[in-house]
């Protein structure tokens, strides 16, 4: 698992338009990179639109959303609720498992492999700020707003 101060991993996948995203990139500013086990599910949909609605609070923060959903999922997604940032496709789940966010999870008794959600704040220079493992829906746009002095 990443901890504060570590050099986050690289990102380079594509957006819900088919557009190249990678975390170098954005260099030189701050940006939020937020893992979310499946578009339009409950869940990351409460996430993903809370942070969309104080896109215009974090100044220069990039924001970015990453699912193992394909590219084509990621569009309706971003599409029917009107998400103005990327939302990345991950669907080989290599970035989760470079952020240590592919776990083994649990589920009704079920056991299975899947994204345990989680939100990273990556500094311009590419390290990492905070890292947020298991982070509610809920508090994701709390504590990114928290960690920027809003």
């Amino acid at each position: 698992m990443l901890a504060d101060g570590d050099k986050a991993p690289a990102i380079s996948l594509l957006d819900q338009h088919g557009k190249k995203v990678t975390l170098s990139g954005l260099k030189g500013r701050n940006v939020l990179v937020y893992f979310y086990p499946k578009a339009d599910t409950p869940g990351c949909t409460l996430q993903t639109c809370l942070l969309n609605d104080i896109r215009g609070q974090v100044g220069d923060t990039a924001i970015v959303g990453i699912s193992p959903d394909i590219v084509a999922k990621q569009l309706k997604f971003a599409d029917k609720y009107g998400i103005g940032f990327p939302l990345l496709a991950d669907d080989d789940h290599a970035v989760a498992e470079a952020y240590g966010v592919w776990q083994e999870k649990k589920n009704y008794g079920k056991t299975y492999m899947g994204v345990v959600r989680s939100a990273f704040l990556v500094d311009g220079k590419g390290k990492i700020v905070h890292a947020w493992y298991k982070i509610s829906p809920k508090d994701t746009p709390t504590k990114l707003l928290e960690a920027l002095g809003k």
